[in-house]
């Protein structure tokens, strides 16, 4: 497969100097686009930086927890729970209809709200540069507005558009055929001109209103482009080649979740040791739909030889427990994965780019099954670079799941794929190298913050 990079591991920059600079993190609220920056804001704290974190109250304890200043959403709204603010969003089918309305409503019209409130922290703290997740839709606001540079995290796969690559947002795998190529040029076409027009339009309205620069691009380009620097999670074998690649992106590795040292006894069960084939299943913590993913892997697996280990992130753990009591299945709320991954064989999952960059360090061939919430891009992904199966849907067949198992046990191509990809991470220092971008950001940057007033805020508002 061709390369986005010409082999050379970038080594971590010096980032001596950060010491007394003011940070504020600003993310989306989800465990997605939280949970992977924590890591890093960590490791920002322990260089001297002043770091603050501007995100919804349901992580309050998380972010308290670490050291760190919380900032909660004030004329934002928070959807930490979408289905909760949007009710009439279950009554949408379709996967498209579905990411349209996600992206309008919970992301493009949140931008001004997030921009507000993060003009009104600048009064009493007047950080020197903003750490966002890719998708935080107040990032060209902070950018063009504020002239405050911002290192965007990217938390899911590159999502801006490139002329070697069909469009971002439909899970489609690349064709760098000639016909390829043609075929794909119309999809992009297509993308941006029907399937989500709507998106943006409303997005080109919103920054035009605010005098930001749209570039007439689509919203998956803007989020990108918009940002002073985006540091990828990821390396280059884990993303489709581009010829046209930003100069803004830089691959850092996995980003994964700050960990505390414990001295807590590791969980073990016997059986481990009992069975030659040790399968692991989540859905995350975020999916509550236990029908969707668990329930037919449980089906599967109940009452072979293989040892299935089922984790629920909380949803319906005794329920299912009393459903299948059988000895070669184990099912919990929670497991560290450090504590299990080492033993299992291949991992099932529904996609989340955390879940799968833990599956990659832990060298465990993958079955994912999921589209939303961009899990068909990630998905799609493991399917291309062959380091698993993707099932290519939210509701997957107990029958495909256990043939899925039975052929990465059998064909050794998926371990040797994941584990040469997992070798490539390892060159990678996740922390070391954002900190060193984020120094280079802060020396580049062509002129000081300016302090806002708060009635600008409010009367954008």
């Amino acid at each position: 497969m061709k390369s986005n990079i010409d082999g050379v591991v970038p080594s971590p920059l010096p980032a001596n100097g950060l010491a007394g600079k003011k940070i504020l993190f600003t993310t989306f609220p989800a465990d997605g686009h939280v949970n992977p920056l924590t890591g890093f804001a960590v490791h920002l704290k322990w260089l001297g930086c002043d770091v603050r974190w501007y995100t919804s109250t349901k992580y309050e304890e998380k972010i308290t927890g670490l050291g760190i200043q919380h900032y909660p959403f004030k004329k934002a709204l928070d959807i930490s729970n979408i289905e909760e603010h949007f009710p009439e969003r279950k009554n949408i089918h379709g996967k498209i209809a579905k990411m349209k309305y996600d992206i309008i409503n919970a992301f493009v019209l949140r931008g001004p709200e997030y921009y507000a409130d993060v003009m009104e922290i600048q009064q009493e703290f007047e950080f020197d540069a903003v750490v966002a997740d890719c998708l935080f839709p107040g990032i060209p606001f902070i950018t063009d507005k504020m002239n405050v540079p911002v290192l965007s995290m990217g938390i899911v796969p590159l999502t801006e558009y490139s002329r070697d690559l069909p469009p971002t947002g439909l899970g489609m795998m690349p064709d760098y055929s000639w016909f390829g190529k043609v075929k794909q040029a119309g999809l992009r076409f297509f993308s941006d001109r029907v399937l989500f027009r709507e998106p943006n339009r409303v997005m080109h309205q919103i920054l035009s209103k605010y005098g930001i620069d749209h570039m007439n691009s689509n919203i998956f380009d803007i989020i990108c482009k918009k940002a002073t620097l985006l540091a990828q999670s990821g390396t280059p074998g884990f993303e489709y080649y581009r010829s046209d690649i930003s100069k803004n992106v830089r691959f850092v590795g996995a980003l994964l979740p700050f960990r505390k040292s414990t001295k807590k006894e590791a969980w073990f069960d016997q059986r481990l040791n009992r069975y030659d084939h040790v399968i692991i299943a989540t859905q995350g913590t975020v999916e509550t739909d236990v029908n969707k993913l668990l329930v037919p892997t449980l089906e599967a697996f109940k009452d072979s030889d293989v040892l299935l280990i089922v984790t629920t992130g909380g949803s319906k753990t005794n329920a299912l427990r009393e459903k299948y009591p059988h000895d070669n299945i184990i099912i919990e709320d929670f497991i560290a994965f450090a504590d299990i991954m080492p033993y299992a064989d291949a991992y099932i999952t529904n996609g989340g780019y955390g879940g799968v960059m833990l599956g990659i360090e832990y060298q465990l061939p993958m079955v994912v099954a999921g589209v939303h919430e961009g899990k068909n891009e990630i998905n799609a992904r493991i399917g291309y670079f062959k380091l698993g199966i993707n099932l290519n849907t939210e509701k997957p067949k107990s029958e495909k799941i256990r043939e899925a198992v039975k052929t990465l046990l059998k064909d050794k191509q998926y371990k040797e794929n994941v584990t040469v990809l997992q070798k490539e991470f390892k060159l990678y220092d996740p922390t070391n190298l954002c900190a060193g971008y984020l120094k280079e950001m802060l020396e580049k940057r062509a002129a000081p913050v300016r302090k806002i007033v708060v009635k600008e805020a409010e009367t954008m508002s």
